[in-house]
């Protein structure tokens, strides 16, 4: 297994990663309606283009055997800090040890960062558990009005090096 860095020829790769990962994960936690609405903003190819071509997030695809399982965007900040805005790996590689794995990879890649901050959803429990087990606390919690009535209800989570 491993991550690779993303180029702007990936950008359609991570929008059908995203659309896979979304609907089967999401409806029961956000609605329907909402998912629609947060892949059209967030994961519509235009977006995701200007996000890797402009480097504001750099996006790492995990693979295994030439088998697309996931992707990762991270920005880093100036203070060996860094944010990561997108975690996601395909439900049939998850609890086999592939998004342990895959941060591993992260910070391998990145040995400068001392703190990692991310959001997650306030009902998405498995992922909350994966965050924990990784030595990630709650640090605040948070709403965000994304636009046309819908919220982002999170946690921010933070994580720093020992």
């Amino acid at each position: 297994m491993q991550i690779r860095k993303a180029i702007l020829s990936d950008a359609s790769l991570i929008q059908r990663l995203a659309e896979s990962i979304w609907w089967k994960h999401y409806p029961s936690i956000i609605g329907e309606e909402q998912v629609r609405f947060m892949l059209n903003k967030m994961y519509n190819l235009e977006n995701i283009e200007k996000q890797i071509s402009k480097e504001v997030q750099q996006y790492f695809i995990l693979e295994n055997d030439a088998h697309d399982l996931g992707f990762i965007s991270i920005e880093l900040s100036e203070n060996s800090e860094a944010f990561i805005n997108k975690f996601y790996i395909l439900q049939d590689q998850q609890r086999k040890g592939s998004g342990a794995f895959a941060f591993k990879l992260l910070l391998k890649q990145f040995p400068e960062i001392n703190c990692i901050r991310l959001q997650v959803n306030r009902q998405n429990y498995q992922a909350i558990n994966f965050y924990f087990k990784h030595g990630f606390i709650i640090e605040e919690v948070a709403d965000f009005d994304i636009g046309d009535g819908y919220f982002m209800n999170d946690f921010i989570m933070k994580w720093n090096k020992i």
